[in-house]
């Protein structure tokens, strides 16, 4: 068997010869076009340059609203799963007939509550109202923020990019791994006993 790779000084001689056969491959092409062209074209018209139209810069997707003008997404995280309408208005949330700071009690469940509001710079704007089911408060404060930052980006769809660079339209599958068996838990095992 033969050796058939090439040395970097090859390569460059074969580079060298490609560049050098180009021009004359393209120089026949380019006159023989220019001949059909004066040939289609009559002489005494002058040619017109077609302005091209103005683009213009158009959400790729629609605002979506009902008829009371609200806008609804759903949220899930862990074994939360959270309905969210979203409308105008002065900035008050309210989740299960509560206002949040009764139903998250904790200032870290209200501040992951609040932050697609102040990623969109948008904070006191929307009223919210949430009903969320299942879960533990952790879990509920993360479907909330979740279908927050859904019906966010479907009222106001040029808000998606934000939202979509923060992570807050995907949603968190990260849930509780299965018992197994001949385990404790996930992953814990029985105390060992040598004898």
């Amino acid at each position: 068997m033969s050796d058939k790779r090439q040395s970097l000084s090859d390569l460059k001689e074969i580079a060298e010869a490609a560049k050098a056969d180009e021009p004359k491959t393209e120089e026949p092409k380019a006159e023989a076009s220019d001949d059909r062209a004066a040939a289609e074209t009559p002489a005494d018209e002058p040619e017109a340059i077609e302005p091209e139209p103005p683009v213009e810069t158009v959400p790729l997707r629609e605002q979506e609203i009902d008829d009371l003008g609200r806008a609804y997404a759903t949220g899930r995280r862990k074994d939360a799963v959270a309905r969210v309408w979203l409308k105008p208005g002065k900035g008050t949330i309210t989740v299960n007939g509560r206002d949040q700071a009764i139903y998250f009690a904790r200032p870290t469940l209200r501040l992951v509550i609040n932050q697609p509001f102040d990623i969109s710079e948008r904070r006191g704007q929307y009223d919210i109202v949430c009903t969320v089911k299942g879960g533990g408060l952790s879990g509920q404060a993360g479907a909330v923020k979740h279908g927050i930052s859904q019906a966010l980006s479907r009222y106001e769809p040029k808000l998606r990019g934000a939202m979509k660079a923060a992570g807050f339209l995907t949603r968190d599958s990260r849930v509780v791994e299965r018992k197994k068996y001949g385990k404790a838990k996930a992953r814990k095992s029985f105390q060992f006993s040598k004898r």
